[in-house]
């Protein structure tokens, strides 16, 4: 048995919008044999861009009955049903979400008629509802109403079905038996008795196209079972495409087969996910052997390539940093500036602009007890306003001794800078005998490569000449400090 469903919501985001609509047809593999649709009171106001897709107005709902009331009824058809429905994963997120709000785990297999339809009706110009049902000659009433996208989804599901089960009987018959089954024009009598008993096998029996949907609903519509399965359970980084072949999301993980797994099996939070999902026709990867490679070799392509659906990461151009010079009196003097004006100093961390950077040293000066006329974040001839609260103990004055002061701005510097000037690690490669080399200079990330299990380096310019160059930046300073104070079977070679 399949549940046919179709949602209308007050918006994109199963994390904050509600339902308004909801229509079910139960549907038993050759016919609808019960159904159930109401309007819903989303128990706040409905956008008016959604009233105008929709038609779904306040006075509309303001006396339907709200989801709890109705949840039992949703249970008790759907029990035991195929969850059906076009782009599948919105409407089971909204409904799963629903239910969630009420304490109760909704949990159905799921089917995609979106991906069922690329499989069985190749080559249509587009696959949204309105379209492909136009295209294929179904009527479609009360577009964007639960009722009647519901109504159509069923009209589809059943073509879907019939496709499917030609497709199958014509795969068991002999060569004349199958030119005659799928003539749908072809007479009665001109059919040999083999095909006509095996077409009319019960509608219940297991149908190919259909299970196999059911068993892939989690995947993107443009991805199959066999790319999946091909995908390495190996450290790396990974590309989604979208059919023109562009790039639209990086990632990284110790085992890309898992990762993307992982993927593809989120309820989805928002329409946008969805489209995301639904966008993805191509899958490639590179493998690094290294964790730590793949999460700095993540970095830089996303800020190489710029894919629409990674965001944080997207930033290029760290203009701003935090600098460290030496007064005349023996104090350690932190402070901000743009990285073009210190062209002569390298920072000790970049940052995104000189207001971010401001609000990081006035972090650190709280949190390290540090004094902020030292740190140029009070312009005064005197003492600083923390010593004045007695938060700052005196270094402004040149009342605490510059040895004990300058023990907290190393701490400080600590915090956020790693904990050898040069450094080599030296993690697992793509090979067994491969190893991996991720090299950092007087603070300075270069970059990553790769060498023979029999290389040998007694200088660091020997490790420095192994590997590509790659742009240092503020993301990959952090994830080179956290990498290195995680549990971790990589070497660090250290230089004085």
């Amino acid at each position: 048995m399949y549940a046919i469903i179709d949602l209308e919501t007050t918006g994109g985001q199963p994390a904050q919008d509600r339902i308004t609509e909801i229509a079910i047809y139960i549907h038993d593999g050759e016919k609808v044999v019960d159904e159930f649709s109401t309007l819903l009171n989303p128990g706040r106001a409905i956008p008016f861009f959604i009233t105008q897709l929709t038609g779904i107005t306040d006075d509309m709902v303001r006396d339907a009955p709200k989801f709890h009331e109705v949840a039992r009824k949703i249970v008790e058809i759907t029990e035991g049903c195929v969850f059906v429905a076009h782009n599948v994963r919105f409407d089971y997120s909204f409904l799963k979400k629903e239910f969630a709000d009420l304490g109760y785990n909704y949990s159905r297999k799921t089917l995609c008629t979106v991906r069922l339809s690329r499989s069985l009706i190749p080559g249509q110009p587009s696959y949204s509802l309105g379209k492909l049902c136009q295209n294929i000659g179904i009527p479609l009433q009360d577009r964007h109403r639960a009722t009647g996208d519901a109504a159509a989804t069923a009209v589809l599901f059943g073509r879907l079905l019939a496709i499917s089960q030609q497709q199958d009987t014509a795969a068991s018959l002999n060569p004349a038996e199958a030119l005659a089954a799928v003539d749908a024009n072809a007479p009665a009598g001109q059919r040999p008795a083999g095909a006509a008993a095996k077409a009319k096998q019960p509608s219940a029996r297991k149908i190919k196209a259909v299970q196999e949907a059911i068993k892939t609903a989690l995947l993107p519509p443009n991805i199959s079972p066999e790319k999946v399965d091909s995908l390495p359970q190996e450290a790396g980084v990974y590309y989604f495409h979208n059919e023109a072949g562009e790039v639209i999301y990086v990632g990284k993980s110790i085992n890309i087969y898992k990762r993307i797994q992982q993927h593809f099996a989120v309820d989805y939070k928002s329409r946008k996910s969805i489209e995301f999902k639904n966008s993805i026709s191509d899958i490639t990867w590179e493998l690094t052997g290294s964790e730590l490679v793949a999460l700095l070799y993540e970095s830089h392509e996303i800020k190489r390539l710029k894919p629409l659906y990674n965001r944080a990461q997207r930033r290029s151009v760290f203009p701003a940093g935090i600098f460290l010079r030496t007064d005349e009196n023996g104090y350690k003097h932190l402070y901000y500036g743009r990285a073009d004006d210190h062209a002569e100093s390298h920072p000790l961390i970049a940052l995104g602009n000189q207001y971010k950077a401001k609000g990081f040293l006035f972090h650190k000066v709280a949190k390290f007890n540090l004094c902020q006329k030292l740190c140029d974040l009070y312009k005064t001839q005197g003492s600083c306003f923390d010593y004045q609260v007695h938060r700052c103990k005196g270094a402004c004055l040149g009342l605490e001794p510059p040895e004990e002061y300058n023990q907290r701005v190393e701490a400080a510097i600590e915090s956020f800078t790693y904990e050898h000037g040069s450094f080599v690690v030296i993690g697992q490669g793509r090979r067994p005998d491969e190893k991996s080399l991720v090299v950092v200079e007087n603070g300075r990330y270069l970059g990553f490569g790769y060498v023979d299990e029999v290389f040998s380096a007694r200088r660091f310019a020997d490790f420095r000449d192994a590997i590509t160059r790659y742009n240092d930046n503020k993301d990959v300073q952090q994830i080179i400090r956290q990498y290195l104070r995680t549990e971790h079977k990589d070497k660090v070679k250290v230089f004085s």
